[in-house]
């Protein structure tokens, strides 16, 4: 499915999939995004999901990139002091749909995207967590990989 550029502002760390250091990286990062209220330092907020956004790969999923955790935006032309803003192209996706436990489920469905999704572009995934996803015991994440385009 083709998805629209967006924007996005949030804040952001440079990690990798090697020897679980993204989990640690990405698991202090949701804690300082609460921490720091960074939901209430961002007024162009689009949408009310929380956007977590993989990009700026070097190789593939297991050299660095970076995860950016935020809100989609109406621009980039005021981002607050202390946060990052990124433009994420018009691309085409494949969407997948977790349901359940978080971070468990989500972190079985990545494994899932690493090992059968061989057509990725790393261009920029992201998942997105609705604004009814405050149970971590039960919540929907819709997670879009960027794929190579094929012409029909």
């Amino acid at each position: 499915m083709k998805q629209s550029a967006f924007a996005i502002v949030g804040i952001a760390v440079r990690t990798t999939n090697q020897d679980g250091r993204a989990q640690k990286d990405i698991g202090a990062l949701w804690e300082r995004f609460f921490r720091e209220n960074v939901a209430g330092r961002i007024a162009e907020r689009q949408s009310p999901g929380i956007y977590c956004v993989y990009t700026d790969y070097d190789s593939d999923f297991q050299g660095p990139y970076t995860t950016l955790l935020g809100y989609r935006v109406t621009s980039l032309d005021n981002i607050p002091e202390g946060l990052t803003g990124k433009m994420i192209p018009a691309y085409s996706y494949r969407l997948f749909v977790t349901k359940g436990k978080i971070p468990e489920a989500l972190v079985a469905t990545w494994m899932k995207i690493w090992q059968t999704c061989g057509d990725r572009a790393y261009v920029a995934d992201f998942d997105i967590y609705g604004p009814d996803d405050g149970d971590p015991q039960a919540a929907t994440v819709e997670t879009y990989v960027s794929v190579k385009l094929t012409v029909d």
